[in-house]
């Protein structure tokens, strides 16, 4: 019907902005790309969302908790390296995910510190349940490894960002899987190492 407004699905517009925060970063994505990307007005932005900062609050906690989610099921596999691997693999096949931006909208965004320190938070705490359980060896420095893993996964992203192919972000998650103490007394397995 000719003059009537486009109906306006809130979550299909949030899932917009996040692509657009995602493929060129809070500081290069205008209020008039993300309304052209979006196809609304900037009036309906504003009263949906707020400002862009607000908008790209919300976007980056909604892509926040679907990477947790991800993260949270792969840090419940019953060993430290099991679930490292996972983590690892399932961020190298993510970062290279036809059909989306390339990389990692959180492990690049300068803005997104306190969500990066929060996986690394998570990390930690499952590498401190597997000194714990005698999966890794006492004493093993978790704020260390996990603050190395964070950086791998930053670095994994950046590889992708940059056109490496999903054979390369592998390479990379392969390679760190070497950094991660064997449980004591165990042989070392590349059974769980990225595929």
């Amino acid at each position: 019907m000719a003059g009537r407004p486009r109906s306006f699905d809130r979550d299909v517009a949030l899932a917009t902005a996040v692509e657009q925060f995602w493929r060129h970063g809070y500081e290069e994505t205008s209020v008039a790309s993300l309304t052209a990307a979006m196809g609304v007005s900037p009036p309906s932005l504003y009263a949906a969302f707020g400002d862009k900062h607000r908008l790209f609050e919300e976007a980056s906690a909604t892509y926040f908790r679907s990477t947790c989610e991800a993260v949270d099921r792969a840090l419940e596999l019953p060993t430290a390296r099991d679930a490292v691997a996972r983590i690892l693999d399932d961020a190298a096949r993510a970062h290279t995910r036809a059909g989306t931006p390339s990389g990692c909208l959180m492990l690049t965004e300068p803005r997104l510190a306190a969500q990066r320190d929060e996986l690394r938070r998570r990390i930690q705490d499952r590498l401190e349940r597997a000194v714990e359980d005698g999966d890794l060896p006492p004493g093993t420095r978790t704020d260390h490894l996990s603050a190395f893993l964070v950086a791998v996964l930053r670095g994994m992203s950046g590889c992708a960002r940059d056109g490496g192919s999903t054979e390369d972000v592998l390479a990379i998650a392969h390679t760190a899987m070497a950094a991660l103490p064997s449980s004591p007394g165990a042989e070392c397995d590349d059974a769980s190492a990225p595929r």
